[in-house]
């Protein structure tokens, strides 16, 4: 299958990674043209426009990863949001879609929401990324202001944190500063690919 992008119509092969120059407006035309549908993803950055067309490890580990948070943020009885899919926009700046959104300080802020005002609402305060084509970049997400951004690369989680204007990358979350989500994670995706997620999910509350 080959890569087709145009305001008609839109097809990429799995795994697919397209880079185009754009305008904002161009951007917009192209997710009207996706429809309600989540494929492909489509970012907007300085000028250009990304698309990419997941492959089905991208949302395996997404929601694999997405269910040990909050199976960590149940165990601790912390109250929490999740979104997902969700688009985030600033007009003419940024549009990006990440795989999770998590609002753990700031639920109440946008409890009960149907949309979400990104230039006066508070950023998630954790984003997971799951990034198998270089598709991700973690400063997509400096204009939001996101706390911290997890970034799984290549069997690796990459914890950042907004320090100031830049993305440092950090040992431990400040979400969860007791675990050590690469451990945790490790364990999970070996039960999940030798069994299911559920198993892997059962194992981890099974450790309390």
């Amino acid at each position: 299958m080959y890569a087709l992008v145009s305001f008609e119509k839109i097809q990429l092969p799995p795994g697919a990674v397209v880079r185009l120059p754009a305008t904002w407006q161009d951007y917009h035309t192209l997710c009207q043209q996706r429809g309600d549908g989540s494929i492909p993803r489509i970012k907007y950055r300085n000028g250009e426009v990304l698309l990419i067309s997941p492959l089905p490890k991208h949302g395996r580990d997404a929601h694999l990863i997405a269910s040990i948070i909050t199976t960590l943020l149940d165990h601790e009885g912390r109250e929490y949001d999740a979104f997902t899919p969700v688009t985030m926009e600033l007009p003419e700046e940024s549009g990006i879609e990440p795989d999770y959104c998590f609002y753990i300080d700031h639920w109440e802020a946008v409890s009960g929401k149907e949309r979400i005002d990104w230039q006066n609402d508070p950023p998630p305060d954790l984003v997971l990324e799951i990034d198998l084509t270089s598709y991700s970049n973690v400063n997509d997400y400096l204009p939001y202001r996101v706390p911290e951004v997890w970034l799984y690369r290549k069997k690796q989680l990459l914890i950042y944190q907004l320090q100031t204007a830049e993305y440092r990358l950090q040992e431990t979350s400040r979400y969860f500063p007791e675990i050590q989500p690469q451990e945790v994670i490790d364990r999970c995706i070996q039960i999940a690919y030798e069994r299911n997620t559920s198993a892997a999910i059962r194992d981890l509350k099974q450790q309390w």
